[in-house]
């Protein structure tokens, strides 16, 4: 099958969860023998970066204005032109911004899978035109794709229940097994030290929490406990600003944007993983940091509530005081591995139950007439009312 992908930032090493997702995902899919290409947005690819290939994925660099309230729908549009081109048997679209265009792939004569990575309307970032721009790419995507994959439970129940969608594929995000750093070389030159250390990864954006993270670790008043907090905002703005400048004030360690050994060893010699989100779809920096074998304290929204976690791991999502003495409590424990049972999360067999829905677009198959159980794989099916 020749496979088209729009929607993403592009692979590799660019930052967010979808481009991480994309980026375990289809080099799998290469290596089973199919042609894949991922159209990325040239603005975000780096000098270091510019490629034509990634293990096995071709790689199609094309314009888009690096704006946030319209870069995603300029450059899908182009994409999907570029995908007409290419004669894709199938357009997999990521994202609900980008699946505004998911109708015009279809007039264009082209099968569509469309992954709903979550209600992205509900990110602080987006004003009212933006967020009515994305519930129309929702609402879209949902309608025209051919098939719609979700990554939790929690968004098959909104596309359920607000547009009566109840053919969802549901796929979870993965993670790889970890690759365990016996170094600790980069975070001594970052002034931190093996277990002392609490750790955050993610975009500077206001849904991330981090603000709420960086109070609460003023509140724990340790001083022999660290903060580290990964990552670094895509569009500089007035909160990620603010937030870099809260964090100097608290004596936190920005590492910005790092992959590969550096965010292994920060990882792994973490005393504990914390995730404040307000909003979120899967968190693949969750599942690492569980794959590490780390404890952890997330916020209590829907998409962190993942069975692998138990009751003592939530605290109530934006209350600052329980979020402190929820670390407060975990330190108190010193750094104690845990296992998690990861089953469900394995890229390999996503990769095998992607490849799937694709072959069933392609070869014309009609939808069930009734609910599956799944196969065990992170790949789930439920019936549609209608089509």
């Amino acid at each position: 099958m020749r496979i088209v992908v729009v929607g993403t930032r592009g692979i590799p090493d660019i930052q967010g969860g979808v481009e991480t997702h994309c980026e375990n995902l289809y080099p799998r899919i290469a290596a089973m023998g199919h042609d894949v290409t991922v159209i990325r947005r040239r603005c975000y690819v780096e000098e270091g970066n510019r490629r034509k290939e990634y293990k096995g994925v071709k790689l199609v660099d094309m314009y888009t204005p690096r704006k946030k309230s319209f870069e995603a729908i300029i450059h899908t549009f182009l994409a999907v032109l570029k995908a007409r081109r290419l004669k894709a048997d199938v357009v997999h679209v990521h994202a609900i911004g980008p699946a505004i265009m998911v109708p015009m792939a279809r007039l264009l004569g082209m099968k569509v899978v469309m992954t709903n990575h979550g209600p992205d309307y509900d990110r602080g970032k987006w004003g009212r035109m933006a967020k009515t721009v994305l519930k129309t790419g929702e609402r879209w995507g949902t309608r025209w794709s051919n098939r719609v994959i979700v990554i939790s439970k929690v968004i098959a129940d909104i596309l359920r229940k607000n547009y009566g969608r109840e053919d969802t594929d549901l796929i979870y995000n993965g993670v790889n097994a970890p690759e365990l750093s016996g170094r600790t070389d980069y975070i001594t030159q970052m002034g931190l030290e093996p277990g002392k250390y609490v750790v955050a990864i993610g975009r500077f954006v206001k849904e991330k929490g981090f603000h709420d993270l960086i109070e609460a670790y003023k509140r724990l008043n340790r001083s022999d406990i660290r903060l580290a907090i990964a990552g670094d905002s895509d569009h500089p703005d007035d909160y990620s600003e603010t937030l870099k400048r809260q964090a100097a004030d608290a004596g936190v360690v920005l590492t910005g944007f790092i992959k590969g050994e550096k965010l292994n060893q920060l990882r792994h010699n973490a005393a504990l993983f914390v995730l404040p989100s307000y909003h979120e779809g899967l968190p693949i920096a969750l599942l690492e940091a569980m794959s590490e074998g780390l404890d952890v304290v997330v916020s209590d929204i829907p998409a962190n509530k993942i069975k692998e976690l138990a009751a003592g791991d939530f605290f109530p999502v934006g209350d600052v005081d329980a979020l402190a003495a929820k670390m407060a409590e975990k330190l108190s424990k010193g750094m104690r591995p845990r296992q998690y049972d990861l089953t469900n999360y394995n890229w390999d067999k996503i990769a095998q139950s992607t490849v799937k829905v694709y072959e069933e677009v392609v070869g014309g198959k009609g939808r069930k007439k009734s609910g599956s159980k799944g196969n065990g794989h992170g790949h789930d099916r439920t019936k549609k009312k209608g089509a």
